[in-house]
């Protein structure tokens, strides 16, 4: 591979997933995103008490990420093999915090009224 573009990011992501599993990824991570934009323009201001519960939720989805990840690709811990893998690791467990805070503060914006 000589270039890195994004029609071999692509089809990475879909060896490894699978094409129907990682278009629904995308699929759900542009509807959580979208309904997180309608979220904020309705609001028109962050409810500290959410972004607080969202911050909290974050271990759990970086660890839920990473767990996620080893399942699908039949890979453990024990693969790690060198500082590339444990920065690729990383990266997975920070997009998975930053999906699950992002995901538990328009779930509560949605689905609890404002004043309660």
């Amino acid at each position: 591979m000589k270039e890195l573009t994004l029609q071999t990011l692509i089809a990475v992501f879909e060896e490894m997933f699978g094409r129907g599993l990682f278009w629904a990824l995308v699929a759900v991570a542009v509807v959580v995103t979208g309904l997180y934009l309608y979220v904020l323009i309705r609001d028109r201001a962050l409810s500290m008490r959410k972004f607080l519960w969202a911050q909290l939720s974050m271990p759990v989805g970086a660890v839920a990420a990473v767990v996620f990840v080893q399942k699908i690709t039949s890979s453990g811990f024990r693969d790690i093999g060198g500082p590339i893998d444990v920065v690729v690791v990383l990266g997975i467990a920070t997009l998975g915090a930053i999906g699950m805070a992002i995901l538990v503060y328009t779930a509560q914006s949605l689905f609890r009224s404002k004043h309660g």
